[in-house]
């Protein structure tokens, strides 16, 4: 009998293949093969097996469903073929069936709830002792790059994704999927060191995105995921952000965002036009049950510090930036009629905004939230529900500033002295610019705010007796 043959099997225009096969042994043992899906079978190559697949569409679902089918049934042509010696190919040969080179071309590709479209994908295993290792070379409409996937011969370790790609966009169709995945325990999501030059997500330009993350043992038997690092670059800001996953499925995240320019930066993250300029930074530490990528505005906790400077708010309706339209104080003469119209009428410029905000559940609060500027300083105290997105909040305004009462201002930043105080010691020391004040009580949705005219002069009477002035600054 001869000491090598080629078997071949073809099924219509759906599957060709062909493997040479060593006959010498008591079994029959694959040496080489190829394999063609939707087309012609490719060269034979020097070792292994290459596949080339061609169809219009590829489900990896329905594929993973067929495999094991598959393989019989090539099995079963294997043991029938004249030449084979022995009968049935054995399982060490039988492995060897499957590519280890791949050469994917389709017009949809779907995996795990996710669409790829236009994809020209070729993927190689890379030679590895300890370790399972495949690098592919990608292009879709949705992005292009290299990826790299490891897995550890223990199935029961959490393998390693390795990628840099030229761009990525997940749309918003395609988002959920992703969110569902990461929804999963802990322990299954891989260790991460991803690089994209221009990352777009739910239809947002958000820049470079940088990240690189650990699958770790926190407690005995318990997996945890760990965010090294995590970093967002545009021209307008820069996120840096470290953070834990933990096996109770609870996200913890520390994050200083450096912002250049704060107006290009909130309409990027789809807050419209609603402010000009404005650079600075704000850090702080948030927390939220479930994935890193699904934080539910209703259950976040934590606490951030905001320092901007040298920006305007713009004339926008605060149901176009709904968090903006109480601090640009449009609503307020709007609904008012004040005689302090004209100095916002191009919105409110401020030199800083300074204050410090926490959250628990959801609600935000803020006892030293401050917008100064030459035309006026503005104080802010209170709380907004992210969830319900409505406030309650106490605004004082005063058009006129000055030295002092800039000196004020500065000072209310401390949450013991307060409102209350300050306009207390504004009546004292300058009586004409407290005349132009005004103080507002702001309740409602945030959209359409309800705003009340507060007696100013009865409650800086009441503020003085419960605040001495020995206690003001």
């Amino acid at each position: 009998r001869p000491a090598a043959d080629l078997l071949a099997l073809d099924l219509g225009e759906v599957l060709h293949a062909r493997y040479e096969r060593d006959l010498s042994g008591e079994d029959a043992r694959v040496l080489r093969g190829a394999l063609g899906v939707g087309t012609e079978a490719p060269p034979l190559p020097e070792t292994g097996v290459a596949a080339a697949v061609r169809l219009p569409r590829l489900d990896l679902g329905a594929w993973r469903h067929l495999a094991p089918q598959a393989r019989h049934a090539i099995g079963t042509v294997g043991a029938g073929s004249p030449g084979a010696a022995g009968g049935a190919p054995s399982t060490g040969g039988f492995s060897l069936l499957m590519p280890n080179q791949i050469s994917l071309r389709t017009g949809e590709l779907a995996a795990g709830g996710r669409r790829l479209s236009s994809v020209t994908l070729d993927l190689r295993r890379q030679p590895a002792l300890a370790e399972t290792v495949w690098r592919a070379q990608v292009k879709a409409e949705q992005g292009e790059g290299w990826v790299e996937w490891r897995q550890p011969r223990d199935a029961a370790a959490p393998g390693r994704l390795s990628a840099h790609l030229a761009r990525l966009d997940i749309p918003a169709s395609d988002a959920g999927a992703v969110e569902e995945w990461l929804e999963e325990a802990p322990a299954s999501v891989p260790a991460l060191q991803l690089t994209v030059d221009d990352f777009h997500w739910r239809g947002r330009a958000l820049g470079k995105l940088e990240i690189a993350a650990e699958n770790r043992a926190g407690r005995p038997g318990v997996r945890e995921w760990q965010l090294d690092r995590l970093k967002l670059s545009t021209a307008d800001a820069t996120l840096l952000a470290r953070g834990l996953w933990s096996a109770g499925q609870r996200t913890s995240l520390a994050f200083d965002l450096d912002i250049a320019d704060g107006g290009r930066f909130f309409e990027r993250m789809g807050a419209g036009k609603a402010i000009q300029g404005g650079k600075g930074r704000i850090e702080g530490e948030l927390s939220w049950p479930g994935s890193p990528l699904s934080p539910d505005p209703g259950e976040l906790r934590g606490r951030f510090a905001v320092t901007l400077g040298e920006g305007r708010f713009l004339n926008a309706e605060p149901g176009v930036a709904r968090l903006f339209g109480v601090l640009s104080l449009q609503a307020l003469p709007r609904r008012l009629l004040l005689d302090f119209r004209d100095v916002f009428q191009q919105g409110l410029a401020f030199d800083t905004i300074t204050g410090d905000v926490a959250l628990d559940a959801g609600v935000a609060r803020t006892a030293n939230l401050r917008v100064l500027g030459v035309q006026a300083a503005v104080l802010i105290e209170g709380s907004a529900n992210l969830k319900s997105e409505t406030q309650d909040l106490r605004i004082v305004a005063v058009p006129e500033l000055n030295t002092t009462t800039a000196s004020l201002a500065w000072a209310a930043l401390n949450p013991a002295i307060g409102l209350g105080a300050f306009v207390a010691q504004l009546l004292l020391r300058q009586p004409m610019t407290a005349a132009a004040t005004r103080e507002f009580h702001v309740t409602g949705p945030w959209g359409e705010p309800k705003v009340e005219r507060v007696d100013r002069v009865a409650a800086a009477a009441a503020s003085a007796s419960s605040n001495p002035a020995g206690k003001a600054p």
